[in-house]
């Protein structure tokens, strides 16, 4: 149950780049240790545009002949620097993200909030430690309203980002993305697809009526349903962090979903 939260932060500053921003903390999570998990990808590959195809649901429109060319994957840390501390502050980006490999790093995170456990290594941002405020006691622990109340910052913040700065600087940079998705082991998909799957994975959390009932089998803390503890990474988090922000951050994900997709649905 320890993870970061902070990654799925930056992940929704990237599901507009994968997605908004989610969370900044580490603490004792509702998720279990996930298992080792396969080392950054360094090989370089071709860089080329994906072709549009059957099997794409969302193509990327190839960006104009004048746009600025792209570095290399390997190269492109200094661009997204470029791109995301202005959205962010400059503060809050040498505070909180790895800035090496950035591009890889989110698109192994961003595939990663579906799945039952996330590598804390893989992720964007450092992890900051912090107690997650707790309720009951060893009777019948819950989440405390106070854990909720402590995320209202990053909400905030979360909801300042300009949206369609981020989706051009995800668009502008797409083919790496793309890239680093072949990279990591899906050499035939299509990474804007699974950027909208994800999106829609945290959109269809289910609300949970609270309060929320914990267990402590050891030292980390399980969601006492069963249910709950079943769900995925991203969701468990949306889930964690209460319904309130949960619907302010679903809210500013369909911002972001509608401007990648546009009219294409």
């Amino acid at each position: 149950m320890r993870t970061s939260t902070r990654w799925l932060l930056a992940a929704l500053v990237i599901v507009a780049i994968a997605l908004a921003f989610l969370l900044l903390e580490q603490s004792p999570e509702v998720v279990s240790p996930p298992p080792p998990a396969a080392p950054l990808a360094t090989a370089p590959a071709p860089l080329q545009a994906v072709p549009a195809t059957p099997n794409v649901r969302f193509p990327v429109a190839e960006q104009p002949a004048e746009a600025p060319s792209l570095p290399s994957l390997d190269q492109s840390d200094t661009s997204m620097r470029a791109g995301i501390a202005p959205l962010v502050g400059s503060k809050n980006f040498n505070d909180w993200f790895i800035p090496k490999d950035l591009i890889r790093r989110i698109v192994a995170t961003i595939d990663n909030l579906p799945r039952q456990s996330a590598a804390r290594r893989l992720m964007p941002v450092r992890s900051m430690s912090g107690l997650m405020a707790v309720t009951g006691g060893g009777a019948e622990p819950a989440i405390s309203p106070e854990n909720f109340a402590r995320y209202l910052p990053f909400v905030a913040l979360a909801e300042s980002v300009d949206s369609s700065k981020l989706v051009a600087l995800y668009l502008r940079h797409y083919p790496l993305f793309q890239q680093a998705y072949r990279e990591l082991g899906f050499p035939q998909g299509y990474f804007n697809d699974r950027l909208i799957e994800v999106i829609d994975h945290l959109l269809l959390t289910p609300e949970v009526k609270e309060p929320i009932l914990l267990v402590q089998k050891k030292v980390l803390y399980q969601f006492a349903d069963p249910d709950l503890e079943a769900l995925s990474a991203g969701q468990k988090i949306m889930i964690r962090i209460g319904k309130g922000n949960a619907a302010r951050l679903q809210a500013k994900l369909r911002e972001i979903r509608g401007q990648v997709v546009g009219n294409r649905e």
